[in-house]
Formats: structure tokens, C-alpha cells, sequence
């Protein structure tokens, strides 16, 4: 088992962290299987200056972990049926997100398609592409993994550096907001087949 990525990598700005973190693994232990998948899209969120993040209007019971320390996972519900995870970056006090957008997926397929109630010989593009899928296809939910540290050596939900590296990144505008939407702070690995539509 690779060491989770330490503390510090989470340190920079949302829009460095977010280039950073694609090509990496995240990894959860779900009932002593590992689920994995590559990071290959995901959103920057600008803490106060971004109006699109869940932070712009302040600490709040809801939105707290992303004023903690950075690598810590913020899971949060939306439209009534769908669970998001974020990353917190920047320093304690200074609010950044990352939102996971869609994954590559590299071990437990099988578990994946089962947690999203598909065939276990379902298209994998199917299991991970979108950050409400992912959730759903590593069963990762508000009430069992918001405020997860994910840099804790032990930790069941974690990211991992398995030494790929991006050939090449797309920006793009952010999906599915309505303030600050043509901020180009959505970032893809350029060709990959699991980016999310």
C-alpha cells in the first residue's frame, strides 16, 4: 500500500492543486476491497473571491471543512440524489476546493458497477465519469466521509501517487454553475475517454 499524498501537496491554490492532482489515484477501502481510479478531471473553487464555491458566503456548519487544514475530503448533496467530493487546499483559515469530477477506473470494477446497481460487466466509462457517479461507484457519502482526513496513513479514503505523468492538461470553462461559469478552472487529462461530457 502506497503512502497518501502528505499534507503539503494540498498547500498551493485551488487551480495548482487541481493540475497536480490529476494523473493521481484516489483509493477507498470498501469492505476490505480497494476501489481505485485515476483523477483525470476536476474544478478549482477560489474560496472568498469565487462566487461559484460553497465558501463565498463564509463559514458555515455546511461548508466548514473547507476553512480547515488542506486534504480533507468535503462531501456534500445536491439536486436530492447525488453526493459531490471536494478537496480542501490552501492553508487552515483560508478557504479552496477541488471538486473530483470523473475517474479512470483501475481496480474493483466489478464492486463499482454493484454500487451504481449496474452488471458487473458494465461499460466502465459508465462507472466513474461524473463527480455524482464516482461517488456512487466508491460509495462515498456525506455522512461517512465528509471531514475525512485523506492524507492519514490509514484512512479508507485516500490518493496516491502511482508515478503516471500527464502528457498534457485541457482548461476549460465549469460545469453546471451558474456565477463565475466561464472561469476557465476545469481541468482534464487532454484524450482521456473517461472525462466526463
Amino acid at each position: 500500500m502506497k503512502a497518501p499524498l502528505p499534507r503539503e501537496f494540498y498547500l498551493d491554490p485551488p487551480e495548482v492543486v487541481t493540475r497536480r492532482l490529476l494523473g493521481k489515484v484516489l483509493v477507498r477501502r470498501h469492505e476490505g476491497r480497494r476501489l481505485a481510479g485515476r483523477i483525470v478531471e476536476a474544478e478549482a473553487y477560489c474560496g472568498l473571491d469565487d462566487p461559484a464555491s460553497h465558501s463565498f458566503i463564509g463559514k458555515t456548519a455546511r461548508n466548514a471543512v473547507l476553512f480547515g487544514p488542506p486534504g480533507f475530503a468535503y462531501v456534500y448533496f445536491i439536486y436530492g440524489m447525488h453526493f459531490c467530493m471536494n478537496i480542501s487546499c490552501e492553508p487552515e483559515g483560508q478557504p479552496g476546493g477541488i471538486l473530483l469530477r470523473a475517474l479512470e477506473p483501475l481496480e474493483g470494477l466489478a464492486t463499482m458497477a454493484a454500487l451504481r446497481g449496474l452488471p458487473a460487466n458494465a461499460n466502465p466509462r459508465l462507472l466513474t465519469s461524473g463527480p455524482g457517479r464516482l461517488c456512487e461507484a466508491l460509495g462515498i457519502t456525506r455522512p461517512l466521509h465528509n471531514g475525512m482526513d485523506l492524507t492519514r496513513p490509514r484512512s479508507e479514503l485516500r490518493i496516491e501517487d502511482d508515478g503516471f505523468i500527464a502528457d498534457a492538461i485541457d482548461a476549460s470553462p465549469r460545469i453546471g454553475i451558474r456565477k463565475a461559469a466561464d472561469w476557465p478552472l476545469r481541468f482534464a487529462l487532454s484524450g482521456n475517454r473517461f472525462v466526463s461530457r
